[in-house]
């Protein structure tokens, strides 16, 4: 499940709202919004992200909200590190490496770390 797809699934449960429902009235599949939901496909365009915020008429910062997380919510990542030093080569490899085997501890300890840092 990616970030978007977490929030898009608590949007819905929170509004009793069922998938197909969604679906219908957003024009796409359900099959579409459910692998959204599970991280099977990459993150939405701006067009979906308005549409939905529209449909559970989200305030001003729930919408920035929302738009933050379908940027963070590419399942399928690329880092370039072309230019970064050899360590940063070497961390961006062996966090593709071994990424499944992190705790769910280990996961927060990093993202925590990271978030401070911009």
């Amino acid at each position: 499940m990616t970030p978007f797809g977490r929030k898009l699934r608590s949007l819905r449960e929170a509004r009793t709202c069922q998938l197909k429902d969604l679906a219908k009235a957003l024009k796409v599949s359900s099959a579409y919004l459910s692998a959204l939901e599970h991280g099977h496909r990459g993150k939405p365009s701006p067009g979906l992200v308005q549409q939905v915020a529209a449909y559970f008429n989200l305030a001003w910062e729930q919408v920035d909200e929302l738009k933050a997380l379908a940027e963070l919510s590419d399942p399928r990542v690329t880092i370039d590190t072309a230019g970064l030093t050899p360590e940063a080569t070497e961390l961006a490899n062996r966090l593709a490496a071994r990424i499944d085997a992190l705790s769910d501890g280990e996961i927060a300890r990093l993202l925590a770390m990271l978030k401070t840092k911009h």
